[in-house]
């Protein structure tokens, strides 16, 4: 391990790499801590404290609401337009045709998204910043001060296209996926304060066996995010049999169907806390039932099913999009390959979709119970607990930190390849 470390530190262009990527980091950090301008942040604080869902939507936005910062929507209109596009792919064939078409398809594609984001981002600022001041009592901002509000939210939408530029950057500059790092970076946000919790309250036993949990799960995520199974293939152009192998992931999907999932299951819950505080009498129990039944704060049994079933459901439509069988078994084809007993062609492309399908059932099975696990078990023990990081939040820090250490590994090789050249 000490050895790897100092190759690491040891070539000089993978450590301005991690050195980029870490003071980028310190930058998202410190944009959570600026206030938008013309905002009462005095009144939030206890509205956050006081209502323990407002308190893990915070969580959920970055930590950007307890300060009403510039970055109060954090990533969130921007995964909400991969989503728009992604869905559209289904429906529009030229959006379709560029997720086919691989790298060049995707910076297109990527273009179009980032366009999307802009007003998705404009429109949820506005009504941000009207939830917010609604539970509030309206202390936060004076809402009828037209000029006042279209400030919020211009430097809001800003804020959010920052940061989504700040990955970008990131990613070219730094080691890995920005904006994989940036969500990361928000998943752990919260760790430090969980443990300091468990330390206040002197409550040791408790800790250390969601501490040994968190390990033995971070242990099992990395199996199955690693595991895959082998596709043999023979290739005959060189004139003699050269046997290759095509793995195919158990979990091809990673951390982003957890992503999409949290996007949506949390959004009845917060429209449940402006039902609620309804002066109507119909609205006001619909949001009392939202609150009661669909509340990531409070899960009931129907919640975790809808979560369990998202998980599920997102995690099919991103490998149908991202794992195109027909493509895989045309480039096979056209290298002068087959699998073995196969016959080249469609009949490999369906084969390919079998074991797909069959080895990412359990993937997909296996992200939704992590990500619902820690919920099940506050059922049964009738209070809510959790591991010491999220289910769904390890398995995004797994899937990014492997991504990291593949990009690193790939670094050295290139590196220590170098010196014979």
């Amino acid at each position: 391990m000490v050895d790897y470390l100092k190759s690491v530190i040891g070539i000089k262009s993978l450590r301005k790499k991690i050195i980029a990527t870490l003071a980028m980091v310190l930058v998202y950090k410190f944009l959570a801590v600026i206030p938008i301008p013309g905002v009462n942040t005095a009144g939030l604080d206890a509205i956050i404290e006081g209502q323990k869902g407002l308190a893990f939507f915070s969580a959920l936005m970055g930590w950007g609401i307890e300060n009403f910062s510039i970055i109060l929507m954090w990533l969130w209109p921007y995964i909400n337009a991969v989503i728009i596009i992604q869905l559209l792919g289904v429906i529009i064939p030229k959006i379709a045709e560029l997720q086919k078409e691989g790298e060049a398809g995707q910076r297109k594609i990527n273009k179009f998204t980032r366009w999307l984001t802009l007003p998705i981002a404009f429109l949820q600022s506005y009504g941000m910043i009207v939830l917010l001041n609604s539970l509030a009592g309206g202390s936060i901002i004076n809402t009828g001060d037209i000029p006042t509000v279209m400030m919020a939210m211009m430097i809001a939408t800003a804020g959010t296209m920052f940061l989504m530029w700040l990955g970008e950057v990131m990613t070219e500059y730094g080691i890995s996926n920005g904006i994989s790092i940036i969500i990361t970076a928000w998943v752990m946000a919260a760790t430090p304060w969980v443990i300091m919790g468990y330390v206040n309250s002197w409550n040791y036993p408790l800790f250390a066996a969601l501490l040994i949990a968190t390990l033995v799960v971070i242990y099992i995520i990395v199996k199955f995010t690693e595991g895959n199974r082998r596709i043999p293939i023979i290739y005959t152009r060189t004139g003699r049999e050269e046997k290759s192998y095509f793995p195919i992931r158990v979990n091809q999907a990673g951390m982003i169907p957890i992503i999409f999932a949290v996007s949506i299951v949390t959004f009845p819950a917060i429209l449940g806390e402006v039902l609620s505080n309804s002066t109507g009498e119909t609205a006001s129990s619909i949001g009392t039932w939202m609150l009661q039944y669909l509340s990531i704060a409070n899960p009931s049994w129907l919640f975790i099913i809808v979560y369990f079933l998202l998980v599920l459901g997102f995690s099919f439509f991103y490998v149908s999009i991202t794992f195109n069988t027909d493509q895989v078994a045309e480039n096979i084809q056209k290298r002068g390959g087959y699998i073995p007993g196969i016959r080249p062609g469609e009949e490999t492309a369906a084969y390919l979709q079998k074991v797909s399908d069959h080895l990412n059932l359990y993937g997909w099975s296996f992200l939704a119970f992590i990500a619902v696990f820690p919920y099940i078990m506050g059922k049964f023990m009738g209070q809510s607990i959790d591991f010491i990081i999220s289910g769904a939040g390890l398995i995004i820090i797994v899937s990014v930190l492997l991504d990291i250490m593949r990009k690193v590994d790939s670094e050295i090789k290139m590196f220590d390849y170098s010196k014979f050249k």
